[in-house]
């Protein structure tokens, strides 16, 4: 049985007096033992929110990180000293990153390999985009992307790929429960052909999911929690999500 999980993308929003209020109002409700919960928020809070969370079961993670340990890479951060920060979770290849910083898949694979070989769990984000979608290829190109990240990696350990189709990232837009499914489960084949242990990686869906939404997708086979971005920019709106998991 694969535990849900929940992943919080401030993106770059936010203010350090937000901290507090909001990890209070999650901490006071509670979360289901059932649920793995972690909080991504912008760099500069790291330590700040590691300290808020010391007494809870919620975890840490990051956007993005460096696949080289250390070096000239002005304005980058390593794995190593996300560790030391107390961070578990970090997320890459995501759609902003891939879009706006050009990342390729190339490079998704070795910042995977290298997060994976620190013992942080990689959250591994692959989408097609609207017009990926419309010409029939979204099958294709999630094939080529679950490769790249796959290939270098010798076993299914910390690793979590998160499904987030380009065309309902901060659109409002929002795939229905039955073609995120379907891509859950073309997914799943292809972690098959990697890993023995495949059945125990999680996906997550990652497009505008939000307390609406979110109790419909949770509900489907492949999908065993969400990344979520705007939705968890307000603690309240965030529990609605936790509450319908």
């Amino acid at each position: 049985m694969r535990k849900t999980l929940l992943v919080a993308n401030w993106k770059m929003n936010k203010s350090y007096a937000d901290l507090e209020p909001y990890v209070s109002a999650l901490v006071e409700q509670g979360i289901p033992k059932h649920i793995d919960l972690a909080l991504a928020p912008p760099f500069p809070f790291l330590d700040k929110l590691r300290q808020s969370l010391k007494s809870s079961s919620i975890h840490l993670a990051a956007q993005n990180a460096h696949w080289e340990s250390k070096g000239a890479y002005t304005g980058e951060v390593s794995f190593g000293i996300l560790k030391e920060l107390g961070v578990e979770f970090v997320i890459l290849g995501h759609s902003e990153r891939r879009q706006y910083f050009g990342e390729s898949d190339a490079i998704v694979a070795k910042k995977v390999k290298a997060c994976v070989d620190n013992k942080l769990t990689a959250i591994a984000c692959v989408g097609e985009s609207l017009e990926e979608r419309k010409a029939e290829r979204t099958f294709s190109v999630i094939e080529k992307q679950i490769h790249a990240v796959m290939e270098p990696l010798n076993s299914s350990e910390n690793l979590v790929i998160a499904y987030e189709p380009i065309w309902a990232i901060g659109t409002g837009v929002t795939a229905s429960a039955n073609q995120a499914q379907e891509v859950h489960a073309f997914i799943r084949t292809l972690l098959a052909k990697h890993f023995a242990s495949s059945e125990s990686i999680r996906i997550l869906y990652g497009g505008s999911m939000n307390a609406s939404n979110s109790k419909e997708l949770l509900q489907q086979a492949d999908i065993d929690g969400g990344l979520v971005g705007g939705a968890s920019l307000d603690a309240q709106s965030f529990l609605g999500i936790i509450n319908n998991s």
